[in-house]
């Protein structure tokens, strides 16, 4: 019997090939993209990737074969199931939202505003429009010692926010509270009025008929992106719901189209109930989510 040589190949030409061919596929982070998918493959963190410079034959299949499935603009995360929030990992797919890296300048600030209140009491945050879990199992895993509600509509989002809340649950962080409900009933949580320190929102905020990237457009459910036409349809009934529920001094994060920031921070305002109101800007610079404080 003949040994049978498996030849391996080096990864830096195919990792070559693979930026090339997502670069002409109009995948906005062709590098980026192809190290992820490469470090996903073979086991390894991607800033250790080139730490194993030869990739074996099953490997460089199963590679390719994922970078073509990139080059037709299906999520990055939807090929490796995962997405991340924090310090933790998230799994995603098919109908629920995926995670934006944006979205963390917003958990920053949530878990910063936690940080500087001194609490005589369990800290209690709620996360409206939760989606796969990521902000309130990130807020969660960071802070053991917070009560975290987290609320969400759609059935096949909350599949994956059950998923992920067992597997955080299982790793030791504590339990969140997980609410299938609608953000818009005005009756919502009514047993935490006045008690919330925090609500972080990242709700649907695109306007109708906004051109979007295959990736979004194509992949991410359409109820968790749009919000009317001028993508504050669901942003309007959470202003009055984060003043009912945030005790005095309590803190709210609101993620929003680039559009309509101005927009929100007028709806707060107009409310009477909240003040240190700012707008912050995303990783693009660009107007992403608003902050406030409930007055006393």
């Amino acid at each position: 019997m003949h040994n049978v040589r498996v030849t391996r190949v080096q990864l830096r030409p195919v990792l070559a090939e693979a930026i090339e061919n997502l670069h002409a596929a109009g995948v906005p982070s062709p590098r980026a993209d192809a190290e992820h998918l490469a470090a996903y493959v073979m086991g390894v963190e991607r800033s250790r990737l080139l730490l194993s410079p030869l990739i074996g034959p099953e490997q460089l299949q199963e590679y390719r074969a994922l970078v073509a499935r990139r080059a037709q603009r299906i999520p990055l995360q939807h090929l490796t199931g995962r997405s991340f929030m924090g310090e933790i990992d998230l799994e995603v797919g098919p109908g629920v939202f995926v995670p934006r890296p944006e979205t963390e300048l917003l958990f920053a600030w949530a878990l910063a505003h936690l940080e500087a209140v001194r609490h005589d009491h369990t800290p209690v945050v709620v996360d409206l429009c939760t989606g796969s879990g990521a902000l309130a199992l990130a807020l969660a895993h960071a802070r053991p010692d917070a009560d975290v509600h987290a609320v969400e509509l759609d059935p096949d989002a909350l599949g994956w926010t059950r998923r992920n809340a067992e597997q955080r649950a299982a790793a030791g962080d504590t339990p969140i509270v997980l609410h299938h409900d609608d953000v818009t009933d005005p009756y919502l949580l009514t047993e935490l009025d006045g008690f919330v320190d925090l609500v972080v929102a990242n709700p649907p905020y695109i306007p109708d008929g906004a051109e979007l990237s295959p990736e979004v457009a194509d992949h991410d459910p359409h109820r968790a992106l749009f919000g009317g036409p001028d993508g504050l349809e669901v942003i309007r009934p959470l202003v009055p719901l984060i003043g009912r529920l945030l005790r005095p001094g309590g803190g709210a994060a609101i993620e929003h189209d680039d559009s309509n920031g101005g927009e929100l921070a007028g709806l707060l305002a107009a409310d009477g109930r909240f003040t240190r109101t700012v707008e912050h800007s995303d990783l693009a610079g660009k107007p992403r989510f608003v902050t406030a404080l409930r007055t006393d």
